[in-house]
């Protein structure tokens, strides 16, 4: 039972440092880079805002809470680097232990679940900021701008 265990947390930490691999986005890599990265992605979305939701006090309001959600994101993606360093150390240890692994991935994932439901939160308090018309062009918006940045078509493609 302890050999099945400690090779299915061998395979959990192995499979958690593959996905260390995929960390940049469009080509983009370090920090200066990621930080215009999220910038392109704010004015973007500042500039769908404002061609989607009349009122412009509303459209500032939804703007900021589009802000806050970019804010969760990219300490959610400091957090998981930060998991994922963890993790290169624990298995450069030989004495690391399969409880401390399990440790680091528990926390990893309790962090993800705590930023998600933020994000949810957040999407909630935007969404009350607008009328259905503006939710659904935005939504239809966002999703005509995220496909043109897919590497595959094979995916279907659905709204919020």
């Amino acid at each position: 039972m302890k050999r099945i265990q400690q090779y299915v947390l061998g395979l959990v930490a192995v499979l958690a440092l593959a996905g260390c691999s995929s960390h940049h986005h469009h080509g983009m890599a370090g920090e200066e880079k990621g930080d215009a990265y999220w910038q392109k992605g704010q004015q973007d979305m500042a500039s769908l805002i404002d061609r989607t939701v009349k009122d412009q006090g509303k459209a500032e309001q939804v703007k900021s809470v589009v802000n806050e959600i970019v804010a969760e994101l990219k300490a959610g993606r400091e957090q998981q680097r930060a998991a994922h360093r963890r993790l290169y150390e624990l298995n450069a240890n030989y004495a690391a232990t399969p409880e401390e692994f399990t440790k680091v991935l528990d926390d990893a994932n309790n962090h993800r679940m705590q930023s998600a439901a933020k994000i949810l939160a957040l999407r909630f308090k935007m969404k009350d900021l607008m009328t259905v018309e503006e939710w659904k062009a935005l939504s239809d918006q966002m999703l005509a701008y995220s496909s043109r940045y897919k590497h595959s078509e094979s995916s279907p493609k659905t709204g919020y």
